[in-house]
């Protein structure tokens, strides 16, 4: 559905994007991490045709993106910050949507009003920052687009507004193959949602796998050692944490393959811990001086 091949961009001699490549299936939800200044924005700009790359291509069922209204006009773009036109209420911005994209649907619309039960005539800039994010959600979800871009998506929303946004979402993809590319810092609800995760560090794709693979494929295991006893060879440790005879390990591989071979140490104590998508992504950004440093105050 989505594939950015080789993508580079360069503002002012700096590489903001550097031989970047991924791909998005039809009808997955795909996280796009990566910690500040990573690129993150960059790549949203070239997925929605506002920025053309330098090298490389953007494409959307083999179709190149920028300048081509045909492929636009099946994307819907719901950035952090909310557009909408000074004195407008939520019903002109609908008018303005509908002219604008051929998919707008306003049948979708009113059934959506039950889900979001906001003032329609009230000029969105008197909305707070959520009220103005539940609205760019009502009408980016009339536009039934094939593809949905978001941009910390839930930021400023309660937590049953969010549930209610995350359900419409899924309903969507699940029934329409609607196509979702989630750009986010909160690790811990895309987790919950995300079926594939791109790791984005200095405009270079890290990795990019199924959230099973990488929670399969890194383990935190808890251990005591016996006096005199040290951790055998071949363990790839990420992280290593604890005092006396009781460690903390981040490791690479199964968690199968990692407890077979500290089995051989006879520890006292081993007990496997189910990793989060945030302790992937501190873990695998570690070896790019991102981890968590341990700081003597």
């Amino acid at each position: 559905m989505i594939e950015v091949k080789n993508v580079v961009k360069i503002f002012d001699g700096f590489r903001a994007l550097d031989g970047l490549s991924f791909h998005v299936p039809q009808g997955a939800i795909y996280g796009l991490v990566g910690p500040n200044g990573a690129g993150k924005s960059t790549v949203i700009r070239h997925l929605t045709g506002i920025y053309r790359q330098d090298e490389g291509q953007v494409l959307v069922d083999g179709a190149p993106v920028y300048e081509n209204p045909a492929v636009k006009g099946r994307i819907a773009y719901i950035p952090d910050e909310i557009f909408f036109f000074p004195q407008a209420g939520i019903r002109d911005m609908m008018r303005f949507y509908k002219g604008v994209c051929p998919r707008f649907s306003t049948e979708r619309f009113e059934k959506l009003r039950e889900a979001f039960a906001l003032d329609e005539k009230i000029p969105m800039r008197r909305l707070s920052k959520g009220m103005q994010k539940q609205a760019g959600f009502w009408l980016a979800m009339s536009m039934c687009p094939d593809i949905l871009i978001l941009d910390e998506p839930v930021d400023g929303l309660d937590p049953v507004m969010r549930r209610q946004v995350w359900s419409i979402i899924l309903q969507d993809t699940a029934e329409q193959g609607t196509t979702v590319l989630v750009s986010s810092h909160n690790l811990r609800e895309l987790e919950d949602v995300c079926a594939h995760v791109g790791i984005l560090s200095n405009g270079k794709l890290l990795l990019e796998r199924s959230l099973s693979d990488l929670q399969d494929n890194m383990v935190k295991v808890q251990l005591a050692l016996p006096d005199g006893k040290v951790l055998p060879d071949g363990l790839e440790i990420l992280h290593q944490s604890g005092q006396g005879r009781l460690k903390t390990l981040i490791l690479r591989g199964t968690a199968e393959e990692n407890t077979n071979k500290l089995a051989t140490a006879e520890p006292l104590f081993m007990d496997v811990v189910p990793l989060s998508l945030e302790e992937i992504f501190i873990y695998e950004l570690g070896g790019e001086h991102y981890a968590v440093k341990d700081i003597v105050l």
